[in-house]
């Protein structure tokens, strides 16, 4: 995983040199020093292409995880007409790299990315159609003066593209790239490719599924769910580099870890898995973690922090994150002092439990939807703004360290598989078809039931859902918002719509958060790239996104025998 930057211009013809904070900077100058905000991303290398006489700069910021030796971007072909910057993991690459060798004879990929290269040969802008993975990436052709620009499938990979006065077109992983120099900057969207010249690209590609449209009714099979899981993470153990996991104590990073540890042990028999949790004294995450350190008997680290230690980060965090919502924010502080201490290991690839929430509708705010179609309704909506709340999170705090970090959950084709089970058979509420001793589903229950043997304690595996911002010390949450709320008197915070009439911060501590976020990305622009992330308020639920703030939240562990 790392960063990309690029800058197209609009007619194909030089940029001239441009003034930047009372500076003349060249093109090549200008790419390196705006691709620069974003170099935590990519701390092993940087790569620069520049062909002045097109107007065009590409640049790379690489964290070496697959093709250490030779996969420094960008890529250019052999004739010299393809470049390309690609941030992510092409998970098939090895399969492609078999059709590809196929067809010329031979083909030895620098990395997994590079066989995006030869895909675009083959099959131009319709080369999405072969690949999976998680990917942003900027390719240009020389021939026609062509950009083609791609983001997977759920924004996993951030991107955002940008336009300046002169109607130039930036790429950047991360808006801090783009903003003093772009009046005009948004998300790319997940899921789709755009194609053609700079001023008319036009989407050649979006994702499309049944179950993003209608309500699925393909029943649940345990075994099916338990094998496309298993598949999904033994294809994101592919790196050349030392990997680790992250172990909350929640059942969505433990079962990822357990996984993982099995498919390991079929190669090393001695293998034990790094893991690390993150919390304040006595979190009730710890508790839960250090039962499946022990059960996985994997290397496990606890890092204890202390809330000042973690408020002093609220700047820092709201500038790496590029957003303002409180729920991220919230989750964010405590997981950046956590990728910070796995860098400092030497670790440079983790793999976490992101997405099983979205997919299975783990949020506890679910336990009020009111019917299955409403149900399924929010997971399709949760799943579609992944990008703007927990993929964004975890991609950006991991990489503000220079630590990749893989979801299995959303493996394309494992999301597919969950996302086209009926909601009857995922909804919390009564059972209908698995039956036992429950007289209420837990949430999650298909995934926890599919992986009942032998995969995680039952004290673990029938854990309540605590969300990370809980579980790390509900302290936490008390703390910051008391923090935040403390910087602004009532008569302050009764401006609030005034000075912000666009996603009107309605807490202090929303207010506070989004005054950071406008003096570090000023303009309305960076604003609207902002979605905040709260719970139905229609289906009764509180506004606080905090799952202690809902009414079926327990402050014990749940066991399968006792709900």
């Amino acid at each position: 995983m790392c960063g990309i930057f690029s800058i197209f211009s609009r007619n194909g013809e030089p940029i001239p040199t441009q003034i930047l904070h009372g500076s003349k900077h060249s093109l090549r100058e200008l790419a390196y020093r705006q691709s620069g905000k974003q170099r935590h991303r990519g701390p092993d290398s940087t790569g620069v292409h520049v062909i002045p006489s097109e107007g065009v700069a590409m640049v790379h910021e690489r964290l070496r995880i697959v093709g250490v030796e030779m996969g420094d971007q960008p890529f250019v072909s052999e004739d010299g007409n393809l470049i390309l910057v690609a941030n992510g993991e092409i998970y098939n690459y090895l399969e492609l790299s078999a059709e590809i060798a196929k067809k010329r004879g031979s083909y030895n990929p620098k990395s997994d990315c590079h066989v995006l290269l030869e895909l675009y040969e083959d099959y131009g802008k319709d080369l999405l159609q072969y690949i999976t993975g998680m990917f942003a990436f900027a390719l240009y052709d020389r021939t026609t003066k062509e950009v083609l620009i791609a983001r997977d499938p759920f924004g996993i990979i951030p991107m955002y593209v940008g336009e300046d006065a002169a109607g130039n077109l930036w790429v950047a992983s991360e808006m801090k790239c783009l903003v003093d120099c772009c009046s005009k900057v948004e998300t790319f969207t997940p899921g789709e490719a755009r194609f053609g010249k700079v001023g008319d690209l036009k989407t050649c590609w979006q994702f499309q599924q049944s179950w993003i449209k209608e309500v699925p009714t393909q029943a649940c099979d345990l075994a099916l769910l338990r094998a496309n899981l298993e598949s999904a993470v033994r294809s994101h153990l592919q790196c050349d580099v030392h990997l680790g996991a992250l172990l909350s104590g929640g059942v969505d990073s433990s079962l990822i870890a357990s996984i993982a540890t099995k498919i390991m042990r079929e190669r090393d028999p001695n293998f034990r898995l790094k893991t690390f949790s993150v919390g304040l004294k006595d979190a009730p995450d710890f508790q839960a973690a250090r039962s499946v350190a022990k059960y996985i008997d994997s290397d496990h680290k606890e890092i204890i922090f202390g809330i000042d230690e973690a408020l002093d980060g609220i700047r820092d965090i709201v500038y790496h994150l590029e957003t303002y919502d409180v729920t991220t924010v919230r989750c964010s502080l405590p997981m950046l002092l956590l990728a910070r201490y796995i860098k400092s290991t030497g670790i440079k690839m983790i793999l976490s439990g992101e997405g099983a929430d979205e997919i299975f509708g783990g949020y506890l705010y679910f336990h009020k939807a009111p019917g299955y179609e409403d149900f399924h309704e929010e997971l399709v909506k949760r799943v579609r703004q992944l990008h703007l709340s927990d993929c964004l999170r975890a991609n950006k705090v991991a990489m503000a360290k220079g630590v990749e970090l893989r979801v299995p959950f959303l493996d394309t084709g494992f999301v597919n598989h969950v996302m086209q089970i009926r909601p009857e058979d995922k909804i919390p509420g009564p059972l209908n078809k698995f039956g036992g001793e429950q007289q209420t589903r837990l949430e999650k229950y298909i995934l926890r039931a599919a992986f009942a043997d032998n995969y995680l304690p039952d004290e673990v595996l029938w854990r309540q859902k605590e969300q990370f911002s809980d579980g790390v010390g509900y302290d936490w949450i008390d703390s910051i918002r008391r923090v935040a709320t403390s910087h602004f008197s009532d008569e302050e915070f009764a401006g609030a719509a005034l000075r912000f009439p666009f996603n009107t911060p309605t807490t202090k501590e929303a207010f506070y958060y989004r005054c950071i976020f406008a003096e570090q990305f000023p303009g309305e622009s960076a604003a609207r790239t902002v979605v905040r992330w709260v719970p139905r308020l229609d289906w009764g639920c509180p506004e606080d996104p905090s799952g202690r703030a809902q009414a079926v939240h327990q402050f014990k562990s749940s066991l399968k025998n006792s709900i």
